[in-house]
């Protein structure tokens, strides 16, 4: 397993989460395709991690990065 590409894979996961967060912000402008975008690359980077740690923990790291990142956002609003 290599610990560097699950640390990049989930860098990426966390750049999306905040992207999804931010758009929260302005979801009254935000376009479906936008949103949908970002869920679809949630989706691509869990299934490269699923490969590395396997399906159940890497979707639960998805799950957790996703929640960090609401919370975060929660504390600044």
């Amino acid at each position: 397993m290599s610990m560097s590409e699950i640390a990049r894979i989930r860098e990426q996961i966390e750049l999306e989460c905040q992207a999804l967060a931010n758009m929260q912000l302005f979801s009254a402008v935000a376009s479906y395709r936008s949103i949908r975008h970002h869920y679809d690359n949630l989706d691509r980077y869990r299934e490269q991690l699923s490969m590395l740690v396997g399906e159940q923990e890497a979707t639960k790291m998805v799950i957790d990065i996703y929640n960090e990142q609401i919370e975060k956002d929660n504390a600044v609003s």
